[in-house]
């Protein structure tokens, strides 16, 4: 894992201006909704807002290591189930279940929402209900929030998303959104110097630093990912790779190599590195998007190694 300095590493600024207005004014919505790509700090925001809130009330108590450890009383986080039954698996497992399509939040953990908030709360004024993923909600969970935020409650919720299109229109209605935008190349690079040791980075020498940071959308926390994985590409991979290939013997080798020695997540990930390297080597518009289709397939795990081959081989038809 890289080692961030500091703990704040992925704060959105001009979020928490706003969100410290809003516990500056106890002006509280009974409903936010975090929206933003994956990876720009979301979650980090929303356990910094949650804290400041209980110090409203509790200022002595440690209440940040309560919220870490999630055993502050007046406090429930609800996960998609597949990601609540792996805090104890290597990264690596984790990054394949969250590839992998499964994971729901199902209408029993909503159903403790309600349980929860029929209790009076016993440090704070208010309890705080933060919900991860809430994309991931089945339609009976969806209605059953629903209820819940029509009904005068003595919690405030906040949901994480980065699929706002895929929430109920009712929901989105009840709740204020805050916005995360990406971040900008320089910002990244910023952050990458003011918060770690680039030093210990250890990127593979046959990586451009520029590819990296854009393959990772304007956020951090995918960047430090695609680093890890991306140093667990051989050099094989990556040398065969650093252009469209025109050999249809070629391309059938190194697709065969990829689905063999990488795992879908490795997989997608390499995608989002060549859409940026032949982007820039060729500028062309036909190969990024075969490659935006690549990776759908790859999502679907729909054959691979097929995936690969074909998408390969309608790029070198292109006349680049």
């Amino acid at each position: 894992m890289i080692e961030v300095k500091k703990n704040n590493f992925f704060l959105n600024e001009e979020v928490n201006t706003c969100l410290k207005n809003i516990i500056k004014n106890k002006s509280f919505a009974n409903g936010y909704i975090f929206y933003g790509a994956e990876g720009v700090g979301k979650k980090q925001s929303a356990l910094q807002f949650i804290k400041e809130i209980f110090k409203q009330s509790s200022p002595s108590e440690n209440i940040e290591q309560r919220i870490i450890n999630n055993n502050h009383p007046d406090f429930l986080i609800i996960e998609p189930e597949s990601l609540s039954t792996t805090k104890s698996s290597r990264s690596s497992d984790l990054e394949k279940k969250i590839k992998s399509g499964s994971e729901i939040i199902k209408i029993a953990q909503i159903r403790n929402i309600k349980t929860f908030l029929s209790q009076k709360s016993i440090n704070s004024e208010k309890k705080i209900v933060l919900i991860i993923d809430a994309h991931l909600l089945n339609e009976a969970a969806s209605n059953c929030l629903l209820k819940t935020l029509e009904e005068p409650s003595n919690g405030i919720f906040i949901l994480l998303t980065s699929k706002l299109n895929l929430l109920l229109d009712t929901i989105i209605s009840r709740c204020q959104i805050v916005r995360f935008r990406s971040f900008s190349s320089e910002k990244i690079k910023f952050f990458l110097k003011e918060y770690l040791d680039t030093s210990k980075l250890n990127i593979n020498t046959k990586l451009k630093f520029e590819d990296l940071i854009n393959s990772a959308n304007g956020s951090p926390n995918q960047l430090l990912k695609n680093i890890e994985i991306c140093n667990s590409f051989s050099d094989e991979i990556i040398s065969k790779l650093d252009s469209p290939i025109k050999n249809s013997l070629e391309i059938l080798e190194i697709s065969k190599l990829i689905s063999e020695k990488l795992e879908i997540y490795q997989q997608i990930c390499l995608v989002n590195l060549i859409q940026n390297i032949w982007w820039r080597k060729t500028k062309n518009i036909g190969s990024v998007k075969k490659l935006e289709n690549l990776k759908y397939l790859l999502r679907k795990n729909i054959q691979p190694r097929l995936a690969w081959e074909i998408t390969f081989l309608k790029i070198s038809m292109e006349d680049i």
